[in-house]
């Protein structure tokens, strides 16, 4: 049962002004009104049966406390109970009791939804919008790594668990032992990991058939078992090695870093206040997330905060016409470099004039022909490519120098470009003006927000198992962040404002 119960009504409360005026968690509780978390999660809650139930917003504060310091359930139980301002912040009288440990874990699990944290970080966003802390801002978007809290594992050696986790189970529920098992190949040893792979894949599969042959009785848990290993082995991404990788954590995956390095883990993607570093939204996916394809999501949650975006920052993986076209929309600049992998072209050797539509080369010749195209691609998602072919001049090509090596295959240079090239070149002439230079500078600071996400807040490595535990660890890792620079905002301009009188009163003194 729910019930809100009158706060610091105590006469030891007059302890709390002891507190500096400007401590974090003053700061914040200033800044920030967290009673709406009590309506936000009040139909979690019976309203007139059961023990009186801890408020939802002294729970969700005490994971604020434990992630703005990188505390655990205990410890987080532990120091609230001496420390002064961890119970002024918790709103609540010095000689009150806490909650138990458990039920942190109990409330983050079975109350507090991902939905829920949404619109947490929305509110406090909101709030600072409307008392004029956040205004028409220009925002950022980036996606962090994750290490998972386990390590990857080979297939063979996961077909080796799978295949024994079978047999166990089978062993519980029937009492019996398994007849006529093949002896566990020893995969290490075989140097051909091609070889190795099919080795243990047979040996699972005749585990399998095994199993399912000697059971005569209900036996729930194997058979659940035998459906899991069977459509762990139907997935092609297992055999390939980009699929599931772990028994314990099965929402992990492998995802790259650079073209060198992997990791083993999730993404979680953001968008964070260029200026003032608040992050309006968070999304988390697997290690295989391929960065912007949320970013519908967490443009839609930046604009319900109220905020009006006018810039809009990414690097390069966010150079995508899909991307580009919902900023456009949000009648807002972008500032995103050129990627690679959208735009071919080679500015040393071709440039482009827009008002005759023509290609020039590096030896002087031009085009004066283009033709539409249109041709199947197994390998682009669509199931087909189009562009343009242009034409350089024929005569001027055949007296050309570099003739023999240009144009191999045909008697002139043809130049194939994509779709949208035309639109992307304009794009990198612009990108290399001293403005557009100047002013993507300020997208560096979205990368120490990575940093003091992971060295302070514990985004380094998840905490638990599963996508939704992490996407709930990153949801209120970035609300402690937020909270942090709010506070700090907020002090800020408490010692400008206290500055400004001090030079008030020694102008009238003279």
């Amino acid at each position: 049962m729910l019930r809100i119960e009158s706060k610091q009504s105590s006469f030891h409360c007059l302890l709390y002004n002891k507190i500096p005026e400007n401590h974090i968690l003053k700061q914040i509780k200033k800044a920030v009104d967290f009673s709406f978390i009590n309506v936000l999660l009040e139909n979690s809650y019976c309203k007139n049966f059961g023990r009186p139930a801890k408020e939802p917003e002294l729970m969700c504060k005490l994971l604020f406390l434990e992630h703005i310091y990188n505390l655990s359930d205990e410890k987080v139980i532990e120091e609230a109970s001496y420390n002064l301002t961890y119970l002024y912040f918790l709103d609540i009288n010095p000689e009150d009791t806490l909650p138990e440990r458990s039920l942190l874990s109990k409330f983050r699990k079975l109350k507090l939804g991902e939905e829920m944290l949404d619109e947490i970080i929305i509110e406090i966003v909101r709030q600072c919008v409307e008392k004029g802390i956040l205004k028409k801002e220009s925002v950022s978007i980036d996606a962090t790594h994750v290490e998972a809290n386990t390590i990857k594992k080979s297939p063979e050696r996961l077909m080796k668990h799978l295949a024994r986790k079978i047999i166990k189970s089978y062993q519980d529920e029937t009492e019996e032992e398994l007849e006529n098992l093949p002896e566990v190949p020893d995969y290490q040893e075989i140097s051909d990991h091609k070889e190795a792979k099919q080795v243990m894949k047979d040996y699972l599969e005749t585990v399998i058939e095994i199993t399912e042959s000697s059971t005569t009785l209900d036996t729930c848990k194997t058979s659940r078992m035998i459906e899991k290993a069977k459509e762990i082995l139907s997935e092609p991404k297992f055999i390939n090695q980009t699929g599931i990788r772990s028994l314990i954590d099965e929402d992990a995956r492998v995802g790259r870093k650079s073209k060198t390095a992997n990791f083993f883990g999730y993404k979680v993607e953001f968008i964070m206040t260029t200026d003032q570093r608040i992050i309006t939204a968070v999304r988390t996916a697997n290690g295989a997330y391929v960065d912007g394809t949320l970013i519908e999501e967490l443009l839609s949650d930046t604009l319900t905060s109220g905020l009006t975006i006018s810039e809009f920052y990414g690097d390069k993986a966010y150079f995508r016409k899909s991307i580009l076209e919902k900023v456009e929309a949000l009648e807002a600049s972008a500032y995103i470099p050129v990627s690679g992998s959208a735009y071919h072209i080679d500015e040393s050797e071709f440039s482009y004039n827009k008002d005759s539509d023509q290609w020039f080369c590096s030896q002087g010749n031009q085009t004066d022909n283009r033709k539409y195209y249109k041709r199947k691609r197994k390998d682009v998602k669509s199931g087909f490519q189009e562009g343009y072919r242009y034409y350089f001049v024929l005569e001027t090509c055949k007296s050309c120098p570099q003739h023999d090596q240009c144009a191999k295959k045909s008697a002139r240079k043809i130049l194939d470009i994509g779709i949208n090239t035309l639109e992307f070149y304009e794009i990198s002439q612009n990108q290399k003006t001293d403005e557009f230079k100047e002013k993507y500078k300020k997208r560096a600071s979205i990368e120490g927000k990575n940093a003091e996400l992971k060295r302070f807040h514990g985004l380094g490595r998840a905490k638990s198992y599963g996508l939704v535990s992490m996407s709930k660890q990153a949801k209120l890792a970035a609300i402690a962040v937020n909270l942090k620079r709010i506070a700090a905002i907020m002090t800020a301009k408490s010692s400008c404002f206290f500055e400004m009188l001090v030079r008030i009163r020694i102008h009238f003194a003279f």
